[in-house]
């Protein structure tokens, strides 16, 4: 029994090896994707000095993710590298809310991108949406302050808690000029996650009426056209939304599972399945980043064309090693 252990133990160690090698390519590819959205948008807004309404929300939605990825590596990062020394005084309370705030910024900005999506190709005849559809243009800046307050607001909620939790139950002892610390995962961080965990429903139920609303929509201009045997381009516009905020749809209900499973293994201390929904969780802004672009023609020619460069200095490089 006693000769069993040294494996298990080597196996833990390489397995968290390896969830950290696969969460830092996630990271660093999700950040290139997003930082080529914001280039061509940030080209483009000095070329034309205007941004149309899906253009801001693009541009926003690039700079969280980049931020909340960035976080999330640094955190895990540290967490690898110094797992004991991680909870002194504030570092653990910046990383949580500069997490916390770039999260729910990401989450947030991206039912804007849905809600936007589903207004702005949707048809119904009723008045309010109507008024919605002529407004929304106006109404973009204000959704996307709001996001952002929002979501400062659900960091200070977790900074305030773990706060509250670190004067109630965090011991220190002093060892080498640093500071150990040990949390008890008890009622103060469980009531931490019941507010953040409101506002990521309330998200994900506007994601979801975003896409009934325009599958609806879809299903009924289709049939109208199958009538009257004629082809509209709003079809292919149609086309194109649902296939996005279907794609972020799927993607988001598997994050919204991700967070209630993230509640109970970190009550549990389960450390395999962390680290199983931290990998999907960095994967997660990259991955819908990669499908907006391919469903924005201009992203995708940009990318397209960067991808090409690439290509071609790999090839010239191969031929002048060859030679």
């Amino acid at each position: 029994m006693e000769a069993c252990h040294p494996p298990q133990k080597f196996n833990a160690t390489s397995y968290g090896a390896t969830a950290a090698a696969i969460i830092t390519l996630e990271a660093f590819a999700g950040m290139w994707i997003n930082a080529l959205i914001i280039c061509v948008l940030c080209i483009a807004w000095v070329q034309k000095k205007t941004l149309n309404s899906n253009e801001k929300i693009l541009l926003l939605l690039g700079c969280s993710r980049i931020s909340y990825l960035c976080s999330s590596w640094v955190s895990h990062f540290l967490s690898k590298i110094y797992p004991n020394y991680l909870y002194a005084h504030t570092i653990l309370q910046l990383l949580a809310i500069f997490q916390t705030f770039f999260n729910y910024s990401n989450l947030w900005v991206s039912a804007c991108l849905c809600g936007f999506y589903c207004i702005k190709i949707a048809n119904f005849r009723n008045s309010f949406f109507i008024y919605l559809k002529l407004k929304v243009d106006r109404m973009v800046p204000w959704l996307l302050l709001g996001s952002e307050i929002v979501a400062l607001a659900m960091g200070i909620v977790i900074y305030d808690h773990m706060e509250t939790a670190k004067s109630s139950n965090l011991t220190f002892t002093c060892q080498e000029n640093f500071w150990e610390a040990r949390i008890k995962m008890d009622k103060h961080f469980f009531s931490s996650f019941f507010l953040p965990g409101f506002g990521y429903a309330a998200s994900f139920m506007a994601v979801i009426f975003s896409a009934l609303f325009l599958l609806f929509s879809l299903w009924k201009h289709k049939h109208t056209m199958q009538r009257s045997s004629m082809k509209d381009l709003s079809m292919d516009a149609h086309i194109r939304a649902m296939k996005s905020v279907l794609s972020f749809l799927v993607m988001y209900s598997i994050n919204f599972v991700c967070l209630i499973l993230t509640i109970i293994y970190t009550m549990k201390d389960e450390t395999t399945m962390t680290l199983l929904i931290s990998i999907y969780l960095c994967a997660f802004p990259g991955i819908h980043s990669l499908i907006l672009i391919f469903s924005n023609p201009k992203l995708e020619k940009a990318m397209l064309k960067i991808l090409s460069c690439v290509k071609w200095e790999f090839s010239s490089s191969r031929n002048c090693d060859n030679s």
